[in-house]
């Protein structure tokens, strides 16, 4: 790999501060990097020259994003390809939790799965990317579900009947309104042989720069490998995959 170039490396560090604060001082700046004063207004006035910092105010002592951040931040996000990007995500997650792992959209009521790396094991889940499942029996679907508004939800399921896979699926929308509500409030959902009889999944919500959900991120583990101690790491793994494909989508929270 190439040597790190230090001014380079100092120039993104001041950008980065910007994540966090609005406007920012020299000061300011000089006090949170331990930079010099003379290093921070040379900086400083590099990345005003080009765009990416602009004064703000009449005193011009204090400092914002410029127009240049938000053209690179724009390129990037037309850029975005979230099944590749959803398949570099999982492949990451399977690699470490060794079975497979999913993202998926939400498509009405269904759910849609766009990007699929299969377990390490001989016995793993058989599912293809493109399938579309009721989202209602998914833990991919909790996830999408619980991130509508609850007006929208409503809409959606306006007298509409939830089909049931398995014995084990939710049939009654207040029962699964009740579960949504927790799955918003923890960031997790999970299912047990709810869309197939031999299969349990965790997932966990994907964001984009907005901080909308946009996508969810499962593992799916057949039920004679899962336990409590399977479900606490399981549950880890995914939550990391997740907020790394958010962190690839644009997301910085």
């Amino acid at each position: 790999m190439a040597r790190a170039v230090p001014a380079v490396g100092r120039a993104f560090d001041v950008l980065e501060l910007f994540l966090a604060e609005a406007e920012l001082s020299a000061p300011e700046i000089t006090a949170a990097l331990g930079l010099p004063r003379t290093t921070v207004h040379e900086l400083l006035g590099t990345l005003v020259e080009r765009g990416y910092l602009v004064a703000a105010g009449e005193s011009g002592t204090r400092f914002r994003l410029g127009v240049r951040t938000f053209q690179l931040g724009s390129a990037y996000a037309e850029r975005l390809d979230l099944a590749r990007e959803g398949r570099l995500a999982a492949e990451e997650a399977a690699l470490r939790c060794g079975e497979t792992v999913h993202v998926a959209v939400l498509d009405g009521t269904e759910v849609l799965y766009v990007a699929k790396v299969d377990s390490a094991h001989p016995v793993r889940m058989v599912s293809a990317v493109g399938r579309r499942l009721p989202a209602h029996c998914t833990a991919v679907g909790k996830v999408l579900l619980a991130a509508l508004p609850k007006r929208r939800f409503a809409e959606l399921y306006a007298g509409r009947r939830l089909v049931a896979l398995t014995a084990r699926s939710t049939t009654a929308r207040r029962a699964l309104r009740r579960e949504l509500d927790v799955v918003a409030a923890t960031g997790i959902a999970r299912e047990h042989c709810e869309s197939n009889e031999a299969v349990a999944c965790v997932a966990a919500p994907v964001r984009d720069s907005s901080g909308a959900v946009v996508a969810a991120m499962s593992a799916s583990v057949p039920t004679p490998r899962w336990d409590d101690a399977a479900d606490r790491a399981l549950t880890g793994i995914i939550r990391e995959g997740a907020a790394e494909l958010s962190r690839r989508l644009g997301h910085a929270g």
